[in-house]
């Protein structure tokens, strides 16, 4: 049994951890406030613009007239990985990066032995694993728009990602991220980002005049491809990036309340240990007390 003063410094250390972890979960909770806000505000506005996205792209007459559209086939690959800048979140980031690598070597396996698929990460846990496994990764430094993220800074890169696309620099493009939720649960998505994904009406054989139906074009069809379109895939970009920091969020603060949870179990045991050894001792004392007496008295 441990003494009396390993078992103080033990309690205080984890007393002190328990303090670390119960500070972090309130700051948690209160940045998931503001971003499950912005989440759940957005999600709507975001989905119904992805799907008359797939719509029009559905309706064009012809994959030039729509470049975002065109299915080149999956010769070059990109595949866009949104984590987290910090741990002690549990595994979000590990499923973020499973997922991803899952992704790479199921779907794209001949891609990526060919050195033709390449990885964008955004937030450091990312970058870091995947400079350090060699693979072939995008330079830049796309972990500032995890802090305070919004859509003027997530824009940029979203642009660049089509960009690349738009010159053939990649055929295809795939975003690998958590999707919020609740606090408790986020689930892992991977999503197809270009070319866009037309309708399923498309696939199942309706032609393209039954699905013009429901729409009419103001100014006209050209106009929106032009500028409707490109803001609609950088709002879906910027919907991805805001689900995951959502859901990094409510992964920290769950993993945080469980880690408080823990070190109070363990302090509480800690406790009963102390009082068991620091009894004995006492215990000890008294019986060498009294055979002291006795054989005084002897």
């Amino acid at each position: 049994m441990a003494n009396l003063k390993e078992i103080r410094i033990r309690i205080a250390s984890v007393s002190s951890t328990r303090q670390i972890t119960s500070a972090m979960k309130m700051v948690s909770a209160a940045k998931l406030r503001k971003a499950q806000d912005a989440v759940v505000q957005l999600r709507p506005y975001a989905e119904k613009m992805q799907e008359i996205l797939s719509t029009i792209s559905s309706s064009s007459e012809t994959d030039e007239s729509n470049p975002f559209a065109m299915d080149r086939g999956h010769d070059k690959v990109l595949i866009v990985v949104v984590t987290s800048n910090r741990g002690l979140c549990g595994a979000f980031n590990a499923n973020v990066i499973k997922a991803a690598l899952q992704l790479a070597w199921e779907k794209y396996p001949n891609q990526l032995k060919a050195k033709k698929l390449y990885f964008l990460p955004i937030g450091r846990k990312a970058s870091e694993f995947f400079v350090k496994k060699k693979y072939a990764v995008i330079q830049g430094n796309y972990n500032d728009l995890l802090d305070g993220t919004n859509f003027e800074k997530v824009t940029p890169i979203a642009q660049k990602v089509m960009d690349l696309f738009l010159r053939k620099e990649y055929d295809r493009v795939e975003i690998v991220y958590n999707q919020f939720r609740n606090a408790a649960v986020q689930i892992t998505q991977t999503e197809q980002f270009l070319p866009i994904v037309k309708s399923e009406m498309k696939s199942k054989g309706a032609s393209a005049k039954a699905i013009n139906s429901d729409f009419i074009f103001e100014p006209s069809k050209e106009f929106i491809i032009n500028e409707l379109i490109p803001k609609s895939l950088r709002m879906s970009f910027y919907k991805s990036v805001i689900d995951s920091v959502a859901s990094e969020h409510g992964a920290r603060m769950t993993a945080m309340h469980k880690a408080t949870d823990n070190a109070t179990d363990i302090i509480r045991d800690l406790k009963l240990q102390y009082n068991k050894a620091r009894q004995a001792t006492i215990t000890n004392e008294i019986l060498e007390i009294v055979s002291g007496a006795n054989a005084l008295q002897g």
